[in-house]
């Protein structure tokens, strides 16, 4: 793990506020390891036995429905955090992990962190804080699947993409999403029919360009008008 690793876990929300020190002590029970493009880091109902954090690449956190359809919680990238909800919980894995892109991950095996904040407070008191706002933006996302006007939840996630995955340019924020309609349909909890007339209704009025995967927000503000 070493300086590079350091670096990467005082910037996880979950340890950003901890002492130099105590990043180092959690560096000590992170190990790594390189995963290829469409890797399955492990499956719904796998025994949960750590979380993980990305040092580069893409991750896809997923569920498939009994009849074979794929729901996407979310797609994360360097920095993200995932499987945390199995800390301090004998559970098993509720959704599944992919790689989207060739990525490099760290794991934080969840008996070795257990054993830690026992000898922790500061450690505990921040990790309790990043979950218990993790569960208000859950609660949201579900609140927002069931009120929610579908235009609306699609300007919305193309408003995080970009906050997430955005690189500024001359002629607006540049997304390169390695994502098919069908799977954004599916992270949103829609039709990718719905989608598709989503994207031609903002492309026609300016808040967008496509060029292929390639999404440009060329109108922060006019996105912005179809959240609610």
């Amino acid at each position: 793990m070493k300086n590079v690793a350091i670096n990467i876990l005082k910037k996880m929300p979950v340890f950003t506020h901890l002492k130099d020190e105590d990043i180092e002590k959690i560096s000590k029970i992170s190990t790594e390891r390189h995963f290829k493009k469409g890797t399955i880091i492990f499956m719904e109902g796998d025994p949960g036995e750590a979380f993980y954090f990305i040092k580069s690449g893409k991750v896809k956190v997923y569920k498939t429905t009994p009849d074979g359809r794929e729901h996407i919680f979310t797609i994360l990238s360097e920095g993200g955090v995932f499987a945390e909800v199995t800390l301090f919980n004998d559970i098993c894995y509720p959704a599944s992990a992919e790689i989207l892109e060739d990525a490099e991950i760290g794991m934080i095996k969840n008996k070795d962190l257990e054993d830690l904040v026992r000898t922790n407070a500061e450690i505990a008191l921040q990790i309790i804080k990043v979950l218990s706002k993790k569960l208000f933006y859950s609660q949201q996302k579900v609140k927002e699947l069931a009120l929610g006007d579908t235009y609306s939840r699609i300007a919305k996630s193309l408003l995080t993409f970009a906050d997430d995955h955005g690189t500024e340019k001359e002629d607006g924020i540049e997304m390169k999403l390695n994502i098919s309609r069908q799977e954004l349909a599916n992270m949103i909890g829609t039709a990718r029919e719905t989608v598709s007339r989503a994207l031609s209704q903002f492309k026609k009025e300016g808040s967008i360009e496509i060029q292929g995967k390639k999404i440009i927000i060329k109108n922060m503000e006019k996105l912005k008008s179809w959240i609610q």
